[in-house]
């Protein structure tokens, strides 16, 4: 289990699939910020109303000049599934292995009712223009989370 990945470090390096069947190649979004955000399972509720508020806050993310994408462990099927059921307007990134979210320090073991498994945290990377980790939600409460992330897309002043 990786530490999370701290402020002011370099973000990193990964290519992921897409739900549009594209791959998302971290070092391709130089130059604008990105909102990456890790999540444990497609259409449950706290992910579902997560997605529906970076879903929401698109435009004025976008108007920041950052671009939001979503990471779990769901297959880009699943994803595909789940975007369109809640025309969700970022991609969602497939990591079925976990390697990514391992990278990041988002895997991690979570107690569940006393059961003890590995799993997704829900956290939010704000990563800046250079490819640096501006700010770290490292467990997020879905409920807000959107403002304090266009908050902090504010204070980056991009």
């Amino acid at each position: 289990m990786a530490d999370w990945v701290a402020e002011g470090k370099k973000a990193p390096a990964f290519t992921l699939a897409a739900d549009d069947g594209t791959k998302v190649r971290l070092s391709e979004l130089n130059g604008s910020p990105v909102v990456l955000y890790f999540y444990p399972k497609d259409d449950t509720p706290g992910c579902t109303r997560e997605a529906c508020a970076f879903r929401d806050r698109k435009a004025a993310i976008e108007g920041l000049g950052a671009t939001v994408l979503g990471v779990s462990p769901d297959s880009v099927e699943r994803h595909a599934k789940f975007r369109d059921k809640y025309e969700l307007n970022f991609r969602l990134l497939a990591d079925p292995d976990h390697k990514v979210a391992e990278k990041y320090g988002a895997w991690r073991e979570k107690n569940m009712y006393g059961k003890k498994k590995m799993g997704i945290q829900r956290s939010t990377y704000l990563i800046d223009a250079a490819g640096k980790v501006a700010k770290v939600w490292q467990r997020v409460k879905v409920d807000g989370h959107d403002d304090q992330v266009m908050e902090a897309l504010k204070e980056l002043g991009h």
